[in-house]
């Protein structure tokens, strides 16, 4: 249940207009939230990483669970992607500094997700909103 919680914390962060143009007063939360966009970026694209490693690791829920298995996964990549959208500026200061090669690679990848990140932002609502249903329905850990 906190996978599908963080991950919809995550998507409010990823999706400000969409929340400005429900709600005016949100401006000023999102403003309060905006300077600390990339270390949040950067825990949510480590948590991400390490969810894809534990839905590999747990292949065997494959079997068990798959429903489970697949919504882990699916919501796990949501997750790492968008907190390597947000926190990509980062990420780049402190991870790829040392490596130019991997900072032009990262920036390609970048400019091809950035224009997805509203829509991303979207599925992560959606996909965390069932991981949550996902984790009554089907509870397994």
């Amino acid at each position: 249940m906190i996978w599908g919680i963080t991950l919809i914390l995550l998507s409010i962060i990823a999706v400000p207009s969409l929340i400005l143009s429900k709600k005016p007063n949100a401006k000023e939360l999102l403003a309060k939230v905006e300077p600390y966009q990339g270390w949040i970026g950067l825990v949510f694209c480590f948590w991400g990483a390490w969810g894809i490693i534990t839905a590999i690791l747990n292949l065997g829920w494959l079997t068990s669970a798959p429903i489970w298995w697949i919504t882990l996964l699916a919501g796990n990549i949501v997750s790492a992607t968008l907190g390597f959208m947000l926190g990509f500026g980062l990420i780049n200061k402190l991870v790829l500094a040392k490596s130019e090669e991997a900072q032009e690679k990262a920036e390609q990848l970048r400019e091809k997700i950035a224009p997805k990140q509203g829509k991303l932002g979207v599925l992560g609502l959606i996909v965390g909103a069932w991981m949550i249903a996902a984790s009554f329905l089907f509870s397994v850990v």
